[in-house]
């Protein structure tokens, strides 16, 4: 069973402290529940979302395919340069990095223009197996040499760092506005570290089960355990420390299908001794126990080479290329092999020319790399950049945007509707790479079979005022409306409306609306107009 850490939250059975209700605030409230710190709340040391069931899961589960997307997450912005040898500019690239090159004797042929440092070998077998491409140059214009900003472009695919959702949460808001009151029965996405990253963060939640560190995520593979919401005082104290728990249980909720997943096949055994592999073991035993989510997100850090960056950089990439290597064999020795692709992220690059500490400063574009059977053979996609045109700070030009490697993946991988990967890469059409894979060839019209909804006549938000709770509900023409409250459990708690609404803004207060008391806390509410239903979360002081 888990253990909470909130000693302030955890009096013993059946005690009362009668001025307890003083102390939660709205402040203190949100900060227990984590609001303040990006949406999550560390229990048992471990930062875990609290976000409800998410219309990721829905959406992807309903998809026609049963492939899966793994993204690798190399943090900390890692050197390209030095992990795909540019051989035909290998005298630019040489002069360049006089102490940090990587020589023509320390490296292995990919073909005769580029070439991967020795210690990456393993990446020579899933290359030599038609398991590997490499996609040219990614980044985009203007590109942010922040590591903050850098991480939350490609999370968001927004250069302008305006957007706050991901870039995959977009599509499955869009997709199934329910998804709080009607949940999946199995998580769509798995995400291992990097907490804060913005890929899966929606407008109201983050779309992941979500956990900071992989043996977490091993222990809840192996016990599906959950918090006790027995023997809680009755009182205020006690209502709090339940609903702190019950939140908690709500990201536990697949704790059971994980744990069944997980028991379902064997270990593979024998992986590398890394951070890595502590993920992508678990990631593997839960693909091959047809666990069903269709998408995860592990990451390896350190990539931020500074100062030496020869021995640094080694050290990582063995990690990477051992560990993808191992990832796959575990895979195909299982059959999955062919219906996993797995593709690096890094929020930049490295500039050209080493610094004077033997590293090398924040850069723009970077090679991108794709493993599995299903590429069907290895390959470069796109051009090299050429390392003698530069712009003034010394980087490259991209010659491949990271949207259009995100728009192909959707569109011919997961099979996602090619108007709806436009809408949901904020507007813009991406023409797509030929990444060795399509979803014509699995048999399917290439799109997940579910109706877009539209939403231009209507819209619905969140407003609040002191202790109060406002739904604002925006009618482009006038019908019947029908507004529901639940609990956080998905409990019906009062109908809010239930008449027609004209034309025009209406406004709800939720309290003055249920007539009743109501605890502070997490609720939803459901709108029903015709036949579609949309849900939010509304916070209640």
């Amino acid at each position: 069973m888990c253990d909470t850490h909130y000693t302030n939250f955890t009096p013993q059975s059946g005690s009362c402290n009668t001025k307890e209700h003083k102390k939660w605030n709205r402040r203190s409230f949100l900060q227990a529940l984590g609001i303040v710190g990006g949406g999550t709340v560390a229990f048992a040391n471990t930062a875990l979302s609290v976000s409800k069931p998410s219309p990721l899961s829905a959406a992807l589960n309903d998809a026609e395919t049963d492939r899966v997307l793994v993204i690798v997450r190399l943090k900390g912005g890692n050197d390209g340069l030095n992990t795909i040898i540019p051989l035909n500019q290998y005298d630019t690239y040489a002069n360049a990095r006089p102490n940090i090159r990587i020589r023509e004797n320390q490296l292995f042929n990919l073909n005769d223009e580029y070439g991967m440092p020795n210690y990456a070998n393993k990446f020579e077998q899933l290359w030599g197996n038609g398991q590997m491409k490499i996609v040219h140059g990614v980044g985009y214009e203007q590109s942010a040499l922040s590591h903050f900003t850098g991480s939350d472009i490609w999370a968001t695919s927004d250069v302008t760092d305006q957007e706050t959702s991901g870039w995959m949460a977009r599509y499955f808001e869009n997709i199934y506005p329910d998804y709080l009151l009607n949940p999946p029965e199995k998580p769509a996405a798995i995400q291992i570290g990097s907490s804060g990253n913005l890929i899966f963060n929606g407008s109201q939640n983050n779309f992941a089960f979500s956990v900071a560190d992989p043996k977490k995520l091993f222990e809840i593979a192996q016990n599906g355990s959950l918090y006790d919401l027995n023997n809680l005082p009755d009182c205020t104290h006690g209502e709090k420390v339940g609903y702190l728990k019950g939140v908690a249980n709500t990201t536990f909720t697949y704790a059971g299908v994980i744990n069944e997943a997980y028991e379902r096949t064997s270990d593979f055994g024998n992986y590398p001794d890394n951070r890595l592999s502590q993920q992508l073991s678990v990631v593997s035993r839960l693909i091959k126990g047809n666990l069903g989510t269709k998408v995860y997100f592990v990451t390896l850090g350190g990539f931020d080479t500074h100062n030496d960056q020869l021995n640094r950089q080694e050290e990582l990439i063995t990690q990477l290329s051992e560990t993808m290597d191992y990832f796959y064999k575990d895979l195909a020795d299982a059959g999955w092999d062919d219906k996993v692709l797995s593709m690096t992220i890094s929020e930049f690059g490295r500039r050209v020319k080493e610094n004077g500490s033997r590293g090398t400063d924040h850069g723009t574009a970077a090679p991108m790399m794709l493993f599995g059977t299903g590429l069907e053979g290895n390959g470069f996609i796109g051009d090299h950049p050429d390392l003698s045109n530069l712009n003034q700070n010394g980087n490259l030009y991209n010659t491949n945007d990271f949207r259009q490697v995100y728009a192909s993946i959707m569109k011919e991988w997961l099979c996602v509707d090619s108007n709806l990967v436009n809408e949901v890469l904020l507007g813009q059409q991406y023409s797509n790479l030929d990444l060795g894979f399509s979803c014509n060839s699995l048999g399917t019209d290439g799109t997940d079979g579910d109706e877009i909804p539209t939403f231009d006549n209507f819209n619905h938000t969140v407003t609040y005022t002191g202790n109060q709770s406002y739904i604002h509900i925006t009618n482009a023409e006038a019908g019947h409306t029908n507004v529901d409250l639940y609990s956080s459990s998905g409990q019906k708690i009062a109908n809010l409306k239930n008449e027609i609404l004209l034309e025009g803004e209406h406004v709800i207060n939720v309290k003055q609306a249920v007539k009743t008391t109501l605890s502070e806390g997490f609720y939803a509410y459901r709108i029903t107009k015709g036949k579609k239903s949309y849900s939010k979360p509304v916070i209640i002081f």
